[in-house]
């Protein structure tokens, strides 16, 4: 079964009304490592600020695990009061069972079409003209995050991009460390992967793939280019013996890996280790070749509930996590962009800094999961995950991979 997705604005303080009667209101997601913790205490603040209970429905194994697990309470019965999932399709099937909650008479109260940048976000909430989320954040996957204490243990300078980082490797590995950590779950691989093929290839390259679902130039020339890099990515990554990605991440932290490529939902963890941008780590956006990111992100569903006080708590909360004090307060602990394009981020590290002027300048990309459905994203995580626990050859991935193109819907 596939698991698809979705005028004026806030005023600058929103104020809201505190509730006569508590309503308790249990919120699902897979936030659970350092910096995601620290992000959902703020909703989990502004949220009892008003007069409700946040009552925490974490679930760990990251989204794949969380989501399978949300969606059998959905099918079972067993609704939540509000559920994360990413921006995209990945709840199209259980918005069109009706179990979903239509947001659009809201949304259009507050002006959610003139104050969500990109617009893309909203759409992703869409159906038929309907909104069915509140997007709340933007996570782009286009990060290549690097120890500058690895690389002044190893004697060579902090890349400033891929081909910098991989002619480092074996510089990294005489000195004992992991020159690309990455944990075992497959969409790791598959992430990885995907900001190959944009940070490499381009923008261009990106979406005459995802886009246009081009199963002929997929088996091309500059699609094997991302193979090769992949191929190399492979080697780089051999004996980071992690599983989560937080556990990746954490090598980097500690000085044994050179870097990762992960979501800048890393850069939390960064922060909450006490690391400042630019000293510790550094960052390079679109893997240091193409300032690009993807606008991906997480959205919150609210599950129809037969129960007037909590369906009136749902549509709070929503309010509350597009509100401008909120937003500000999330983001910057999560390591993410508001979807707010009308707030003020002053304190935004280097990092968060570099992918707001990216954003700023348009150099966006849709998500994978915006263009794909979950059926095509899963067939590519498991062609990656083999892939990369394999000896398989970049020319076999390339070809298994355009016929998953050539199928893709």
């Amino acid at each position: 079964m596939r698991y698809g997705l979705l005028t004026a604005a806030f005023a600058a303080s929103v104020a809201f009304t505190t509730a006569s009667h508590a309503t308790e209101l249990e919120v699902t997601h897979w936030w659970t490592s350092g910096g995601e913790a620290a992000g959902v205490a703020e909703f989990a603040r502004a949220f009892e600020e008003a007069g409700h209970t946040w009552i925490d429905g974490a679930i760990a194994g990251g989204g794949p695990t969380a989501r399978s697990v949300f969606v059998s309470r959905l099918l079972g019965g067993d609704p939540m009061g509000a559920t994360q999932f990413n921006h995209g399709r990945q709840a199209e099937e259980l918005v069109e069972a009706g179990l979903f909650r239509d947001l659009t008479e809201i949304a259009e109260e507050d002006g959610w079409r003139d104050i969500v940048n990109p617009p893309s976000l909203l759409d992703g909430c869409t159906l038929d003209g309907r909104i069915y989320c509140a997007p709340i954040n933007i996570h782009s996957w286009q990060w290549l995050w690097l120890s500058n204490q690895a690389f002044e243990d190893a004697g060579v300078d902090v890349p400033t991009n891929w081909d910098e980082f991989v002619e480092a490797a074996p510089a990294l590995r005489e000195a004992g460390k992991v020159p690309l950590a990455l944990g075992s779950q497959s969409w790791q691989a598959a992430g990885l992967f995907q900001v190959l093929m944009v940070g490499l290839g381009g923008p261009d390259v990106f979406n005459q793939v995802y886009g246009d679902k081009d199963a002929e130039f997929s088996a091309g020339e500059e699609v094997a280019r991302v193979f090769a890099a992949a191929d190399d990515a492979r080697e780089m990554s051999r004996g980071s013996n992690a599983v989560e990605w937080q556990q990746a991440t954490n090598l980097v932290i500690s000085g044994d890996a050179g870097g990762q490529i992960m979501g800048d939902w890393a850069q939390g963890d960064f922060q909450a280790a006490g690391l400042v941008a630019g000293d510790d780590y550094s960052c390079l956006p679109g893997l240091g070749v193409h300032d690009v990111i993807a606008t991906g992100g997480d959205a919150f569903y609210f599950p129809v509930l037969d129960d007037a006080e909590k369906s009136d708590a749902q549509l709070e909360l929503a309010r509350i996590m597009l509100s401008p004090e909120t937003q500000v307060a999330f983001n910057l602990k999560k390591g993410s962009l508001p979807v707010r394009g009308d707030v003020d981020l002053e304190a935004a590290n280097d990092c968060m800094k570099k992918g707001l002027e990216i954003l700023a300048a348009g150099n966006t990309v849709p998500a994978v999961e915006q263009v794909l459905s979950q059926d095509t994203v899963t067939q590519i995580n498991d062609l990656m995950t083999e892939f990369f626990n394999s000896e398989m050859t970049a020319e076999d991935a390339q070809a298994q991979f355009a016929t998953i193109i050539s199928q893709a819907d």
